[in-house]
């Protein structure tokens, strides 16, 4: 009989990696965005060089959380500080399981005193509404997934955002004057065409900016508007291509392994999970494969989110977290790819690469960390890889060699020869550029 939720379609095949395990898995590509509008390496670099806009009103999902006990639920299951949560702010979200590990994270926008909207991936959204479901939270939900399962529906939201040198001088032309001094992650009120829309100060490739919010068929007069001021200041339409790689730069890690597959206390959530959930589809591939989908997760200080975190209320996983603050194995860095290895794999003109599979990292041939998200960055002239590595070996400088190759998954041995090949790195910061690592944050 066919799998329906995820524990069944595990049990069927076996382990979580045995279900998941996909060699050469094709990466992710938002829906209904062109590929390209004016070319991915000019759309790369206009956050840099001028300013960019990007439309992510498609591959976004939302769920609307709204009651008496949304405050009370979200504090109990995630990772964050709610004392001082205004309306109109915005934190990342973060949720863990009992063991501190990673189930998710997310943007939480506060949008009046008891209804918050949970915006990004599904698995952090699937958390929440399963917690506030069973335990009879005083809360109601509401679910927008993206374009690619919305059944040709309109989204319910638009979201549109501008950064760059020039975003500034955009929005006060599109918006008839400068907006007020705004803290990263907060936001301010505007108005276009009558209608009162969200500024956001935030945007994926850490370049100042805003994201714009608001009702979807509010939203093309404002997208037109922004594309009519723009020619005088060198605005770039982002295409499919060019953002699947922009958070690369800025240090942000999109796919992490939802920490959710082998814990016993989670059965009944893998029991209410679809097959067909992203958890249930989200595919593992590259050249770092293990049998024990656990040797892929992460927790949350290792990707950076230690700023985020306040251990001081009760929540899941919050005495394991408090532990792994102090017991860090590994760290987020960027790898610089030597473009001569990459030329002899990928051709003299690599053209667009993007992967988000698990390429192990070795050094002295040690595996000491796995890559979690590749690509091709014209602003840097090279191929870039966001990775997570021993502490040991994090140092800026760092000479390390990434493994690139598919591994033929389960039933091989982790180190079986598949025609694997080596390409030099070097470690460096992460985030590389250095506007996003040195003033993205402050207050304007």
């Amino acid at each position: 009989m066919p799998a329906r939720s995820l524990q069944e379609a595990i049990d069927q095949a076996g382990s979580p990696v045995r279900l998941l395990w996909r060699q050469n898995a094709a990466p992710w590509t938002p829906p209904v965005l062109a590929p390209e509008y004016v070319g991915w390496r000019q759309e790369q670099g206009a956050s840099n060089d001028s300013v960019a806009l990007s439309d992510l009103s498609h591959h976004m999902s939302d769920l609307f959380i709204d009651g008496p006990d949304a405050m009370r639920l979200l504090s109990e299951y995630s990772a964050n500080d709610y004392e001082h949560f205004e309306v109109g702010q915005a934190k990342q979200f973060i949720a863990v399981n009992e063991s501190g590990y990673l189930v998710s994270d997310g943007i939480l926008m506060r949008d009046a005193e008891q209804r918050y909207t949970l915006s990004g991936a599904p698995p952090a959204q699937n958390w929440i509404r399963h917690h506030g479901e069973r335990a009879g939270y005083r809360v109601s939900f509401t679910a927008d997934p993206d374009s690619a399962h919305r059944n040709g529906s309109d989204p319910v939201l638009f979201r549109y955002q501008v950064q760059g040198p020039q975003a500034q001088a955009i929005t006060a032309r599109v918006f008839g004057g400068p907006f007020p001094a705004t803290k990263f992650f907060h936001s301010t009120p505007v108005t276009f065409a009558g209608h009162t829309l969200r500024a956001l100060r935030h945007g994926m490739t850490g370049q100042p900016g805003y994201e714009f919010i608001g009702p979807y068929e509010r939203g093309a007069p404002l997208k037109e508007a922004f594309l009519t001021a723009g020619e005088e200041f060198g605005l770039v339409e982002v295409g499919g291509l060019a953002y699947s790689t922009n958070g690369i730069e800025s240090g942000w890690i999109p796919t992490q392994t939802p920490a959710i597959y082998t814990s016993p206390e989670l059965r009944s959530y893998r029991e209410d999970l679809s097959l067909h959930s992203y958890e249930g589809q989200k595919p593992l591939s590259g050249s770092f494969f293990s049998e024990n989908i656990e040797d892929y997760y992460c927790s949350p200080y290792e990707l950076g989110y230690g700023r985020s975190i306040d251990l001081d209320h009760d929540f899941v996983g919050r005495d394991a977290l408090a532990w792994k603050n102090h017991d860090r194995r590994r760290t987020k860095v960027t790898l610089v790819l030597d473009p001569d290895d990459v030329e002899n794999i990928f051709g003299e003109d690599p053209g667009f690469v993007v992967s988000y599979g698990r390429y192990r990292v070795e050094h002295d041939s040690s595996t000491v960390g796995m890559t979690c998200h590749i690509g091709s960055i014209a602003p840097a002239g090279r191929l870039l890889a966001l990775a997570l590595v021993d502490e040991g070996r994090a140092a800026p400088g760092t000479e390390v060699t990434v493994i690139w190759g598919e591994h033929p998954g389960p039933g091989a041995l982790p180190d079986a020869d598949a025609d694997f090949k080596e390409i030099r790195a070097t470690v460096q910061v992460s985030p590389y550029n250095e506007y996003a690592r040195t003033q993205y944050r402050r207050d304007p």
